[in-house]
């Protein structure tokens, strides 16, 4: 019976799991944060040096905006789009305000642009932009 156990148990490496990659909002906030905290938040653009002018560096393994984040843990790339990914760009935009004002609700890069303009605030950090990812997991988590 012990033998059996062994054979019908399957046994799958970590980069072909089922859930290596978020499947909530919440989830994709949550690995954003972690991104982020890891790699750094960047500001300006999705990361830097995106034409690799300069840098050889995968753009995954670089400093990057909330939005390239999103985007990142969703489809391992941060400037690959996904029906998640997008969700999660759209609920955090309603949350965040720039200028005491709220995002133009024209379609999905104006959802884009604002989560990207609350982040290129100047004072803005890496840790007050994954203090904002996990709140806004911890929201989601509630709300569903």
């Amino acid at each position: 019976m012990r033998a059996s156990l062994q054979t019908s148990r399957r046994v799958l490496p970590l980069h072909q799991s089922p859930q290596a990659r978020p499947t909530t909002v919440s989830g994709v906030y949550r690995a954003a944060a972690r991104l982020l905290a890891v790699n750094g938040l960047y500001k300006g653009d999705f990361v830097p040096d995106a034409f690799d002018r300069e840098m050889d560096v995968p753009h995954f393994l670089r400093p990057m905006s909330i939005v390239a984040a999103l985007k990142c843990v969703t489809t391992g790339d941060p400037h690959r789009t996904s029906l998640l990914a997008d969700e999660a760009i759209a609920v955090l935009a309603l949350r965040l305000e720039v200028d005491g004002e709220g995002p133009l609700l024209g379609g999905i890069f104006d959802l884009e642009a604002h989560v990207d303009a609350w982040g290129d605030v100047e004072s803005r950090t890496t840790e007050s932009a994954v203090a904002v990812l996990e709140g806004a997991a911890d929201v989601s988590e509630v709300a569903a």
